[in-house]
């Protein structure tokens, strides 16, 4: 059994300040190894013991090159899906359907390498009929996916440190893919599997 960890960067939204939606997985079949990263950047940190949540966009550089240079000491993979909004002109009807396509999209490559996976994303609505259509849009995308055995959980990343890993690298992508600078990605680069990306017109 793996477990993926997704997270995201950026938004659906049409704006210059966010041309891109990053959806990172951290795959792994001991999350354990991934609350550890946590704890030892909370412990370099001064804090004693992990409280609240641990994010890139919060932590100064040091912060975040330790705790992406401890993800590639670790047995876990990366995959990436990007979605490049820079030639979309208006936005869909259901602009959520933006972000179900590319999770989608992200669980199925996953699913592809490791059938039997357990995958854990971060909590984003808190209606229940939005958290189903997220789940049936993965299942729908899967479906084609031979002996697989897939189950989904949507969890609040403030209490999951594997949903605190994901979302330092999901950040990583998203300097490179929003920003040009890709000093971040260079730090796990030999983790990612796969890194795809779709431009949305």
């Amino acid at each position: 059994m793996h477990y993926a960890f997704i997270d995201e960067f950026g938004g659906i939204s049409i704006s210059p300040d966010e041309p891109v939606l990053v959806i990172a997985a951290v795959i792994t079949a001991t999350p354990r190894n991934l609350d550890l990263i946590i704890k030892r950047a909370y412990r370099s940190l001064g804090a004693g013991r992990a409280l609240g949540e641990l994010k890139a966009s919060r932590s100064d550089d040091k912060v975040i090159r330790r705790v992406l240079q401890a993800i590639v000491t670790q047995d876990v993979a990366i995959i990436a899906v990007v979605l490049d909004k820079r030639g979309m002109r208006k936005p869909p009807k259901e602009p959520e359907e933006l972000y179900r396509q590319a999770v989608a999209r992200t669980i199925r490559l996953c699913v592809a390498r490791w059938p039997r996976l357990e995958v854990i994303l971060d909590k984003r609505y808190t209606q229940e009929h939005l958290r189903r259509k997220l789940e049936r849009s993965v299942r729908d995308e899967i479906a084609g996916v031979a002996e697989q055995a897939v189950t989904i959980r949507q969890e609040d990343s403030q209490a999951v440190k594997g949903l605190q890993v994901a979302d330092f690298v999901a950040w990583a992508m998203g300097q490179k893919y929003q920003r040009g600078d890709d000093r971040y990605c260079a730090l796990i680069e030999e983790r990612v599997l796969a890194e795809e990306i779709i431009t949305v017109k």
